[in-house]
């Protein structure tokens, strides 16, 4: 399974509104926005600005502020704008607990940004894996000695997995959007 990448998540802030690279590191870095999710340095994120700029999804210009250096200021393009729809509206769910929580909390994140619904993802994220639970339920009955003590790691995960988009969905019924 490939590494996950912050691209769409980049994209779905720039929608919400421009920013410059230190605002967006921001958001990555503060625990309150997406600090518990991704693990992303200032070089890191400047590379992918810089290739997200290249792929011609988000432009950068620079912007002067005042009593501060000039920084590089970074919209959305319209070629941005429509992966980032097909992101939103084609979601690529996995029951992998690493996908569920980077991407699919990334996803929620931005959707909540753009003031998207969210009970219908976290819907389908729940049905993923309740699928894969079955599987591996199944799987469990024939499982010889290791392999049933491994099942009974991923299952308890998906059973913790299930119970928190349960609560997700009771929370976010609750709450205004970001």
């Amino acid at each position: 399974m490939a590494a996950p990448v912050p691209d769409e998540t980049i994209l779905g802030i720039l929608a919400a509104e421009p920013q410059h690279g230190y605002q967006l590191l921001a958001r990555f870095t503060s625990r309150a926005e997406l600090g518990r999710v991704w693990t992303l340095s200032t070089s890191q994120l400047y590379a992918v600005l810089k290739r997200l700029e290249a792929e011609g999804l988000l432009r950068g210009k620079q912007v002067l502020g005042g009593d501060a250096p000039p920084r590089r200021q970074y919209t959305l393009t319209a070629a941005g704008r429509r992966r980032l729809d097909a992101w939103l509206e084609t979601p690529q769910l996995s029951a992998s607990v690493r996908q569920v929580r980077v991407q699919f909390i990334s996803r929620l994140y931005v959707a909540r940004l753009l003031g998207r619904p969210t009970e219908a993802l976290v819907d389908a994220q729940r049905r993923v894996c309740e699928q894969q639970l079955r599987q591996l339920q199944a799987a469990h009955q024939a499982a010889p000695e290791m392999e049933a003590l491994v099942l009974d790691f991923v299952i308890g995960q998906l059973h913790a997995v299930i119970a928190w988009l349960d609560t997700c969905q009771e929370r976010l019924a609750e709450i205004t959007p970001l």
